[in-house]
């Protein structure tokens, strides 16, 4: 297996840094593409995607927006830039998804708001009496029994609509698998799209424009602006946990495959080549991935100690029942 590979490599002349940077482009790749779903399925789920600060979206949008446009106008790595593409669809889905459920469920509460002061305005003359005792408070009894049903039918309601509420014994464990099949699949990917020519050089490389030319110069602020939308976009995440308490409608998933994104997607912007001047229009790039992963590294902790604190309270409550 190793021979065959040496022996495609070797006969359409690519470098050890254009296979690397391919391999970790294409590990990137599949993480991006693969790092919706999680997401996705939790706010599904809830129904609700009041887990995700809304600013942390925009601002992540328009990194993506700068990261597209400053890497078609330097020239970065073919990977690098069709990463970027994918980075900007990604971001209009799931913040169409976010914004519809935030809309549906402001329209239902509104509505719950208004149901309950018209009851209340129509049952308090008569059920004033009874506010004496806790037990006897106005349509006690009814939330009661209907609570008491729907708990009766949650099993086949589960059947039905596929839903377990079971907690992951170990969700560490599983998401690292998940991560592990990431790597897997995008390696092997660029095996084959490799094997079948995908990646073949051209015979005469265009000439790169010098970087004191005004495109070069516009890629680099346009970079360093996206590097900073990206160092700046988890802020808002990590304050709403942390005012919150809580990591509930995160999936864990979704960050570990954003640290595996941006990490592959350095080692894949760094193995291009090793040039100084290449080195020196891709620091941007460099800093917005590699140094988002310190900010990631800091929703894991909020992740492992927010669970705690979380089954703590869950563990009280039940006592006290």
């Amino acid at each position: 297996m190793m021979a065959t590979i040496l022996d495609v490599t070797l006969s359409r002349a690519l470098s050890v840094n254009e296979i690397l940077s391919g391999i970790f482009g294409s590990i990137s790749l599949t993480a991006w593409i693969c790092l919706l779903l999680p997401q996705l399925i939790t706010n599904y789920r809830a129904q609700s995607a009041d887990g995700l600060s809304m600013v942390f979206l925009a601002v992540w949008l328009f990194g993506d927006i700068a990261n597209l446009s400053g890497a078609l106008v330097t020239g970065l790595a073919p990977t690098a830039t069709a990463l970027a593409g994918y980075f900007c669809i990604s971001d209009i889905i799931l913040i169409s998804q976010s914004l519809y459920y935030n809309v549906i469920n402001a329209r239902k509460a509104r509505q719950r708001t208004r149901s309950t002061q018209s009851e209340a305005s129509e049952d308090e003359p008569l059920l004033q009496p009874r506010r004496r005792s806790s037990s006897g408070l106005p349509g006690s009894h009814r939330r009661h029994s209907v609570h008491h049903s729907e708990s009766n039918l949650e099993p086949i309601k589960r059947v039905f609509t596929g839903e377990d509420d079971t907690p992951d014994s170990n969700p560490w464990l599983h998401n690292a698998l998940s991560v592990a099949a990431v790597y897997i699949v995008g390696a092997a990917g660029w095996f084959i799209s490799y094997k079948v020519g995908a990646w073949e050089k051209p015979d005469a490389a265009d000439d790169e424009p010098s970087t004191e030319s005004p495109v070069a110069i516009l890629g680099m602020v346009l970079g360093y602006a996206s590097a900073l939308c990206y160092l700046c976009a988890r802020v808002p995440q990590i304050i709403k946990n942390y005012r919150q308490k809580s990591c509930d409608g995160l999936a864990l998933l979704f960050f570990l495959l954003s640290l595996t994104g941006n990490l592959t997607y350095g080692l894949s912007v760094f193995s291009y080549s090793q040039e100084p001047a290449y080195i020196v229009k891709a620091v941007p790039w460099l800093l917005g991935s590699l140094g988002t992963i310190v900010e990631d590294c800091i929703i894991f902790y909020q992740f492992r100690i927010y669970s705690k604190s979380g089954a703590a309270k869950s563990d009280n409550t039940d006592e006290a029942a």
